[in-house]
């Protein structure tokens, strides 16, 4: 079996394509052309891979594919973005009438995609706070049929005890979900340790260059094929380009992570010793191979002026996402986050003072010089 490294430059190709080319060719068309009616009625039988693109491509398929392998899953789908991923994978599970349990400290587009948009398909939700394994239990009914987490909350950087959540799951005949976005697979691989679905912003570290919007969604096949089914059913198909970036973008996964992740563990260490940062959110113990590319910080307002902050920044652009090659800061409150009740943000601590960094693969005396140049402007003397 060949090693993760070598498995992010190296994935499978999807049948019925192009393989004497060395990069798999954009297949940027609409649809697929039929030699006579027998040849298109073959694309339903299941003998030919190919009739429109919504209802499937070899650009996707690979996407799909090739991070389902790095999940160790044996079946993935590639989507138009994370949150639509992340929906066709309630959708494979959850009709009118079922019930799920989430973590509350979770995205705030997942949030809004549960609270207000789920309840329309007749679906209902209660979201507890995971660290809490008997909050779970108690919240679990005798309609409910998921469990969904994040491995990496955000923005708060939360590690899941994904083993006790699989644990739980089993016990009570439900699926399991996880958004492994903030970890990846470099660091982690929820498939692994028994989760059902594993769903990931591809925007981000998959694709890695902040060039693309997609989403993947990996796990046992029988689900991947209900959800594939609801994503062509809903139009929530990724263009051919698109997932050829992604793809593209892959191949470097592990080699930006190792970079990003060691530069993160330095920053926020650095982070720690500088006036006006009140705390700093780092994992700990996430994985061999480090603790994951983000850090965030808990500014002293009383010494902090959060808007000079931001406009002393300088390179560090200030942005509504993460997970690029560049290092890039974001006001969850007021961005990610804003969705959220302000009763659910203030026991969560998400508050006007929090600032989420995304670390990129810069030199990283670069990167603390930046924040450390910013923080000295912002302090209110």
């Amino acid at each position: 079996m060949r090693h993760f490294d070598t498995k992010t430059v190296h994935f499978p190709k999807p049948s019925g394509i192009d393989t004497s080319s060395k990069v798999t060719p954009i297949y940027q068309t609409s649809a697929f052309t039929n030699k006579d009616l027998d040849d298109m009625e073959a694309f339903y039988t299941g003998a030919k891979p190919y009739l429109y693109t919504r209802n499937g491509n070899p650009n996707t398929d690979e996407l799909g594919m090739a991070v389902a392998a790095l999940e160790s899953a044996p079946a993935g789908i590639a989507t138009s973005s994370g949150l639509s991923a992340i929906l066709v994978g309630f959708l494979s599970v959850l009709k009118a009438g079922d019930h799920l349990v989430a973590c509350q400290d979770l995205y705030g587009g997942t949030y809004q995609l549960i609270t207000e948009e789920l309840p329309q398909y007749g679906i209902e939700a209660t979201m507890v706070p995971f660290e809490h394994e008997e909050e779970i239990r108690a919240a679990i009914r005798p309609n409910t049929k998921l469990l969904y987490t994040e491995t990496i909350t955000n923005p708060l950087l939360r590690v899941e005890n994904i083993e006790r959540v699989v644990a739980i799951a089993k016990a009570n005949g439900l699926v399991t979900m996880v958004d492994n976005t903030f970890a990846t697979p470099y660091l982690l691989r929820p498939y692994e340790a028994g989760v059902d679905l594993v769903v990931h912003s591809a925007t981000k570290y998959i694709g890695g260059h902040s060039d693309v919007t997609a989403g993947v969604l990996v796990g046992k096949e029988a689900l991947i094929q209900k959800a594939r089914e609801k994503a062509v059913h809903l139009g929530t198909n990724l263009g051919p380009f698109d997932a050829w970036l992604a793809c593209r973008g892959l191949k470097t996964l592990s080699i930006r992570m190792e970079r990003q992740v060691n530069n993160a563990r330095r920053l926020a260490e650095d982070l720690k010793k500088r006036p006006g940062v009140k705390r700093v959110f780092y994992p700990q113990n996430v994985s061999p191979n480090g603790d994951g590319a983000m850090v965030t910080i808990e500014m002293d307002k009383e010494s902090v002026d959060l808007k000079r902050f931001f406009q002393s920044l300088g390179w560090v652009k200030i942005v509504a996402t993460l997970a690029g090659v560049e290092t890039t800061v974001s006001h969850p409150s007021s961005t990610s986050h804003r969705a959220l009740p302000a009763e659910l943000c203030k026991r969560l601590g998400i508050h006007d003072h929090l600032v989420r960094i995304s670390v990129g693969i810069e030199d990283i005396d670069d990167i603390k010089e930046a924040f450390a140049r910013a923080l000295h402007a912002a302090m209110i003397h």
